[in-house]
C-alpha cells in the first residue's frame, strides 16, 4: 500500500508515467520534482507580472495622451482589468511561489548576499506595483496631474529592476 502511495505522489509530481520508469522513487527526488514545479511556475508567475507591469505604464502613457472622455473611460477600464486581473495575482503568486523555494533550502539562500540583493530589487518592485496603483486611482478620479512625458519615463523603471534579478539569480555575482 505505502509504495502504491509513495508511487502516486511521484506520478503526480513528475507528471509523466515516463519518469517513473526512468528513474527510482527516493524522497530526495520527489522534493528535487516539486521544487522542479515550484520553480517553473515561479518563472511563469514572473513572466506575468512583468507582462503587466510593462504595459501599465504604457497605457498611462496613451491615458495621458487622451484627449476625449470616452478613449479616458476606456483607458480606465484596460488599466483597472490589467492590474486586477493580471499584475496583482501574478504578483501574489510570484511572492508565494518564491518564498515556496526559498523553504526548500533556507540556510542557503538566506545566506546568499545575491538573494539579499535580489529580495531588494523584488520589494522595489512590489514600492512600484504599489504606485502603479495609486496613479491608476488618479486617472480614474481625473487627477492626474502628470504629462505622458513622465510616464514614458515611469515605463522603463521595471526594465532595470528585471535586469538586476535576472542577472542576480543566473550569474550570481556575489
Amino acid at each position: 500500500m505505502i509504495p502504491l502511495f509513495c508511487d502516486c505522489i511521484h506520478f503526480l509530481s513528475c507528471a509523466s508515467v515516463a519518469a517513473l520508469r526512468r528513474r527510482p522513487l527516493t524522497g530526495h527526488r520527489i522534493t528535487g520534482d516539486l521544487m522542479l514545479w515550484v520553480k517553473a511556475f515561479h518563472i511563469i508567475a514572473v513572466i506575468c507580472w512583468f507582462a503587466a507591469i510593462f504595459y501599465l505604464p504604457r497605457l498611462f502613457v496613451y491615458h495621458a495622451s487622451a484627449e476625449d472622455q470616452v478613449s479616458k473611460d476606456r483607458f480606465v477600464i484596460m488599466e483597472r482589468k490589467l492590474y486586477r486581473g493580471i499584475a496583482t495575482p501574478s504578483a501574489i503568486a510570484t511572492v508565494i511561489l518564491g518564498t515556496w523555494l526559498i523553504s526548500f533550502n533556507p540556510a542557503y539562500y538566506m545566506s546568499a548576499p545575491w538573494m539579499h540583493a535580489k529580495l531588494m530589487l523584488v520589494v522595489l518592485l512590489l514600492v512600484y506595483h504599489y504606485f502603479c496603483w495609486r496613479i491608476l486611482g488618479q486617472f480614474r478620479d481625473g487627477k492626474n496631474t502628470r504629462s505622458h512625458v513622465f510616464y514614458r519615463y515611469f515605463n522603463e523603471v521595471p526594465v532595470f529592476m528585471l535586469l538586476g534579478i535576472v542577472i542576480l539569480v543566473v550569474v550570481k555575482p556575489f
